[in-house]
């Protein structure tokens, strides 16, 4: 037993007790069949509270059950009662399950609120309708069986335990705030019923229920279990509240609405008070009043996870990561606007503006006013904004006849965004981020307010628009400025590899360079995947394989370019004309595009000059596709940017052909080196597509552009090693017929030789034009001698004229170019925050 000390309804109406108890309350949710009660009972009994007050809701379900009784009881009696016997059912097979043969002593008390709950519901089946007392006489009834089971299961465990009904000691009145204690008579009431019994060591009480001051059955409306659970927490004098739901704490934001919403480890009870003002699933107001005073710390916990401190709830602010804690939504508003020139330097406008709209019963959630006092706005709920322009109007009669005032007005579809943060006063650049954010969401704010203590922004946005804000928002406050929302199209050999690189590497560029990279999708020729939040990097191919969605770019561009993500990228690992169309559209929307795809640099010129130009809200890199993983054209910007003059380009651009023309020497027919490197993977399956030189034009005609001459791909000369009728060919066909090149390429080498010429496929860009093909080169030319697959590149310059820039190295194979679009992902990371 806790020993007590004689009551003193003088010090805050509290009953002072030897060992301070700590409060818990339990939600429906937690109460919503023999399993979560016997749970409940698990949580409270583990722990090393010296005592406890306990309150409790309904089962889950109960009170709008018993609500619905009350009103078929008006309208069908015997359908009413059966629904009843229903609910006492409920009750029973929970009973029994708890309590086993035990059971029959607590349902026998329960009886005879079943009882005389059916004679209420008979009489008002006669009386065809509900008097409001019986009404909060009825729906207050499962908090007293919800907590009259629950003791029952302490004491058969042996725990000392009693419970309370509210209804005998809490006193409410209702005033134009809401619902008030009367302490003063509570703590009278409470001293009273402790001198009837001693102190359990636990001790249940039914929330939601109380009494008014002439000893009417009443409720505390909405959420009044929590409500009770602050009140009995102060008339006990605990030292905390535990408020025990179904989610780990408080979180950040609305997680249907943000997916990486954050738990908040403590909150002050400002902050709570404003992000529950805005409708956060927070505490109510009410709930923290009876604790304030007091400095009673108030703990939002997870019944089902109880190994979780949840969110702490205090008297005092407590730093977080950055000035916000948390977001919030208020849907369903309108906006009121009265505009006119004649309130401008006119006193007691607004008073009369919202003293209307006070005497119309409208509640008033935001105010916004122009400095200029040319126009007042104010958000309403939207079901009200047409009595709100009713009774302005009617207020401004003559205003509006004599034009002094020129419209009011009401916007429906409205939603208030709320950012709240005790870090926020004297933080500067707190309302740039969120408006940063706003902008980066393309999101219209047609209202702002901030109080004083500059602890809540707020903004009216469309309600179409608020996930969207929130979400890109919440990015700009949480979220590490370079993280990024990754789509890769074609995952074949460097896409793949490129994925597994990332994955290898994803974690350490997290924890050490703050670059979140999250891939949210993957598309192939037929089929995509898309991730609702990310693809585990390591499951990148069973996530892409179990995918069943048909490829639609559209459709992947729109899902990649998250709203609550700060920065969008797709990766373009296709040799497909048909993708690098999309590039404008997708840089004009702001997605960042990488790609060693050929065909975006080299198409023709007017999509190729679209594609730049749309480079004003994104980057798009292309350095692997040229060289691989070579740093050619980042060498070639360099050198432009820097004021160097670019005389000529040339180089050795196939790894191809350069390890065919490396190993050939007239000793082999070509075409058996061919075939010997197709076996080995060294060309494409179709030689031709290497052969031809039409892969190795293209990346001259990219260069050429880099260096700023528009020229399309037709007016590059290209020599192919591919004659017409072989070109015409099938595939296999061509193969068959492959030996017709030998004779060809063996009067070039011989004669190369004999000059003492080393044969080489070489393309130049200077300003006689651009051409590709066999060259006849010295001995010691910087092209003679390379390894096998080595590009090699060769800048002639102002600077670099008697010895030019040189740039060689491996310039085929997957993982080489994979890297090179590795890298050129990490340069864009780089780069968030800057323009592009």
């Amino acid at each position: 037993m806790v020993h007590t000390r004689k009551p003193n309804p003088c010090l805050e109406a509290t009953v002072s007790l030897a060992i301070a108890p700590v409060a818990h309350k339990f939600g429906g949710s937690s109460l919503g069949d023999a399993k979560r009660i016997a749970h409940v009972a698990d949580v409270l009994t583990a722990r090393s509270d010296p005592a406890q007050v306990i309150v409790v809701s309904a089962m889950q379900g109960v009170t709008d059950a018993l609500i619905r009784l009350v009103r078929v009881a008006s309208e069908d009696g015997s359908t009413a009662e059966g629904q009843l016997d229903l609910l006492a059912a409920r009750h029973r097979q929970t009973a029994f399950q708890l309590l086993g043969e035990a059971h029959g002593e607590l349902v026998e008390r329960l009886w005879r609120d079943w009882n005389d709950l059916t004679a209420a519901l008979r009489t008002t089946a006669l009386l065809g309708h509900p008097s409001a007392d019986l009404l909060d006489y009825v729906q207050g009834l499962g908090e007293v069986w919800s907590a009259q089971i629950l003791t029952a299961l302490l004491r058969a465990r042996g725990e000392d335990a009693g419970w309370l009904d509210a209804r005998e000691v809490l006193v409410v009145e209702r005033g134009p705030l809401g619902v008030g204690v009367d302490w003063a008579r509570t703590g009278e009431r409470l001293a009273r019923w402790r001198e009837r019994q001693p102190l359990p060591a636990r001790l249940v009480v039914t929330g939601f229920i109380a009494r008014t001051s002439d000893g009417r059955p009443t409720t505390l409306g909405r959420n009044g279990s929590d409500y009770s659970a602050a009140i009995f927490a102060r008339l006990f004098g605990a030292r905390e509240l535990h408020i025990w739901t179904d989610v780990d704490g408080v979180l950040s934001a609305d997680p249907r609405r943000v997916p990486d919403a954050v738990l908040l480890p403590a909150l002050s009870y400002e902050e709570a008070f404003e992000l529950a003002y805005f409708g956060a699933k927070v505490l109510h107001p009410e709930t923290m009043s009876p604790l304030v005073k007091l400095g009673t710390p108030v703990y939002v916990r997870n019944t089902f996870r109880p190994e979780h401190e949840g969110t702490r709830i205090g008297p005092d602010p407590v730093p977080g990561p950055g000035p916000v804690k948390g977001l919030t939504i208020a849907p369903d508003l309108a906006l009121v606007e009265v505009i006119g020139s004649g309130m401008i330097g006119v006193p007691g406008t607004a008073e009369r503006v919202f003293g209307a709209l006070r005497a119309a019963g409208v509640s008033v959630v935001m105010i916004a006013q122009a400095s200029s006092e040319h126009s007042i706005c104010c958000t309403v709920r939207e079901a009200d904004a047409a009595r709100a322009v009713q009774v302005l109007r009617e207020a401004f009669a003559r205003e509006l006849e004599a034009g002094l005032i020129q419209s009011i007005t009401a916007e429906g579809g409205v939603a208030v965004l709320a950012a709240v943060g005790d870090g926020m006063a004297g933080h500067p650049g707190t309302a740039a981020r969120l408006f940063s954010g706003l902008a980066r969401a393309e999101v219209n704010v047609r209202a702002i307010a901030q109080g004083g203590t500059e602890r809540n922004i707020s903004v009216a946005i469309r309600q179409e628009e608020a996930t969207r804000a929130l979400r890109a928002v919440h990015a700009g406050f949480w979220l590490s400025p370079q993280t990024l929302s990754i789509g890769l199209i074609g995952p074949g050999q460097v896409g793949s590899e490129l994925l597994d690189q990332i994955a290898a590497a994803a974690a350490r560029l997290r924890a050490g360079k703050q670059l979140d990279l999250r891939l949210r999708g993957i598309a192939g020729s037929t089929r995509m995947h898309l991730a609702e939040r990310w693809v585990d990097w390591p499951r990148w191919r069973s996530a892409y394989v179990e995918s069943g969605l048909p490829v639609d770019l559209d459709a992947f561009a729109a899902h990649i370019k998250a709203p609550h993500l700060p920065h969008a990228m797709i990766i373009d690992c296709t040799a497909s004309a048909e993708v690098a169309r999309h590039y404008p559209r997708w840089l004009a929307e702001g997605i960042h595009v990488v790609t060693p795809n050929k065909h975006g640099g080299s198409a023709p010129l007017a999509q190729y000059l679209a594609t730049r130009a749309a480079c004003t809200r994104a980057h798009w890199r292309y350095e692997a596709t040229v060289g691989a993983g070579l740093p050619v054209i980042g060498t070639l910007r360099d050198l432009i940017d820097t004021g160097d003059e670019v005389h000529a380009i040339e180089g050795i651009l196939s790894g191809t052909l350069s390890y065919l023309f490396q190993r050939y020497d007239g000793s082999r027919p070509f075409s058996e080196l061919v075939l010997e490197a197709r076996s080995r993977g060294f060309t494409e399956p179709d030689p031709r597509e290497d052969l031809s030189g039409m892969d190795v034009a293209r990346k001259l005609v990219i260069l050429a552009r880099e260096w700023g001459r528009e020229i399309e791909l037709e007016d590059v000369a290209l020599e192919g090693l591919v004659p017409d009728p072989l070109a015409r060919l099938e595939r296999d066909a061509f193969l068959e017929r492959i030996h017709e090149l030998d004779a060809l390429l063996a009067d070039r080498i011989h004669g190369a030789r004999g000059r003492g010429k080393v044969l080489r496929f070489v393309a130049r860009v200077d300003a006689e034009g651009a051409r590709v093909g066999l060259a006849e080169l010295d001995q010691d030319h910087a092209f003679a001698h390379l390894k096998p697959t080595d590009n090699v590149i060769q800048f002639t310059t102002r600077r670099y004229c008697d010895n030019p820039l040189v740039v060689q190295g491996p310039g085929a194979g997957t993982a080489v170019t994979a890297a090179g679009v590795f890298a050129d992902l990490l340069r864009i990371a780089q780069a968030l925050g800057a323009q592009p």
